[in-house]
């Protein structure tokens, strides 16, 4: 395979959206559009990748980091062919140089490898399909003898015969390096936009008797673009609904499909069950017989077999083992880690804390900062107090312990094995293995107190 170079338009501004934000940092399935694009770009293995980027100036480079990046900027925005002149002086003369556009987010590493076959021959290589209704795009114009492409030309410049003309540019095209030199130079701005339309390059390649390549998406939503919150939204559903039925050929059970967003990557074993309306961020992996119940959130998320994550839990950076029992209303927070057969109930709260083997939190309670042991019950209402205003402390709960409801554990502080807190305490002092602890005032009724009557 010739050497293939990657320039990536991406200094549009994007009036139509609406937003002090690049076009190209908007997001779709929780990822930056022109992160969309590189990572597709990467998958080819190109030998360089150059962004020209304008609108936005360094907010979009400080977004996306360098990472091996050539970055172009292009200070005026005078058309597709003025943007790849800035990124010439960083191509050779050898290779090929295939061309994408940071709004373009769908377009599959499948497609550009068809188009890049193409081109292959040291052809030009364009990247068209057929619409019913083309108003809007470039035209695809072809020898009505040889059926060869001699032209395409811009929507705002069309008669009214090549208006009939199904067959449409995308933009994306593969150029042999050393025409790019030797045409772009060539490039005019004689045009409705007063602009250097890149498409031109095909015309000057068909008079030089170049023989122009094409290739065909596999499906049309590849090469959609964004220009408003309309079309981003659009394409957002169609990204969802993809990913959706992909899960449901793997097995995955979805309640409904139309019902699930994906904003990284989920990875599902066997008999996996997910309700309706769930959000799966970052890397999400759930083991065989996983069941999420409805309205859930899991952000960089590992978790084992045969768990079930009742509805309305909210759980990010943590790892949850097999068989457990999670919600609903549950809030697992970073660095949180449950071992197998675990429960953990409604209205709990989690924090940076390890919980072993068969321990149980049930009912309303925080535990933060915590190292709790095998077969644990946290009864309703307990709460770690791990901070002091200023600083953060450890509470250690070893095994067996029984903490009744409504404690409060001052840490730093150790539940020693096997020991029971009274409901109502407050444990300021480690406790002794296998004894009764308890922190209560006397019980004590006041002779002629009345309750307050409102004024």
């Amino acid at each position: 395979m010739k050497e293939l170079n990657v320039i990536i338009l991406a200094a549009g501004l994007g009036k139509r959206m609406n937003s002090s934000l690049p076009k190209v940092l908007h997001l779709l399935a929780g990822k930056s559009l022109l992160s969309h694009v590189l990572d597709t770009a990467n998958s080819l293995l190109p030998h360089r990748i150059c962004v020209v980027y304008g609108h936005g100036n360094d907010a979009v480079r400080n977004a996306i980091g360098n990472d091996g990046l050539i970055w172009v900027k292009q200070e005026l925005q005078l058309g597709t062919g003025h943007a790849l002149m800035q990124a010439l002086p960083h191509l050779d003369k050898k290779g090929l140089t295939l061309v994408l556009y940071g709004d373009v987010p769908l377009i599959s590493s499948e497609t550009l490898q068809e188009l890049i076959s193409a081109s292959l021959k040291e052809n030009l290589a364009l990247l068209t399909m057929r619409l019913d209704e083309p108003a809007g795009y470039g035209r695809i114009v072809r020898d009505t003898e040889s059926n060869n492409i001699i032209a395409i030309i811009e929507d705002k410049d069309t008669n009214k015969d090549q208006q009939k003309i199904k067959e449409i540019n995308t933009g994306i095209m593969v150029i042999p390096n050393a025409n790019l030199h030797e045409w772009l130079p060539k490039l005019q701005n004689k045009n409705s936009q007063k602009e250097y339309y890149l498409t031109d390059i095909v015309a000057i390649a068909a008079k030089a008797g170049e023989k122009i390549e094409a290739a065909h998406p596999s499906n049309n939503w590849e090469v959609l673009g964004v220009n408003s919150k309309v079309q981003l939204a659009a394409l957002e559903r169609i990204y969802q609904r993809n990913y959706a039925e992909k899960l449901l050929e793997q097995g995955v059970t979805l309640t409904d499909p139309s019902r699930i967003d994906i904003r990284g990557e989920l990875n599902c074993g066997k008999d996996v069950e997910i309700d309706i309306n769930c959000i799966f961020e970052g890397e999400v992996m759930l083991g065989d017989g996983v069941k999420i119940g409805a309205h859930c959130i899991l952000k960089n998320v590992e978790i084992g077999a045969g768990t079930i994550i009742l509805p309305f839990s909210l759980i990010e950076d943590a790892g949850i083992g097999k068989n457990c029992r999670v919600g609903p209303f549950s809030r697992i927070r970073p660095g949180t880690n449950l071992a197998d057969e675990i429960h953990i109930g409604n209205f709990v709260e989690i924090k940076n804390s390890s919980i072993n083997f068969g321990s149980k939190i049930n009912h309303l309670s925080y535990i933060g900062d915590a190292t709790i042991g095998k077969k644990v019950n946290v009864g309703a209402g307990t709460i770690t107090c791990n901070y002091d205003g200023v600083n953060k402390f450890q509470t250690v709960i070893e095994d067996d312990v029984f903490i009744g409801s409504d404690t409060q554990l001052i840490a730093p502080v150790k539940i020693t094995s096997g020991s029971t807190i009274g409901a109502g305490s407050t444990i300021t002092v480690d406790t002794l293995p296998e004894k009764l602890t308890l922190s209560r005032s006397k019980q004590r009724s006041i002779t002629g107190w009345k309750r307050p009557a409102k004024k």
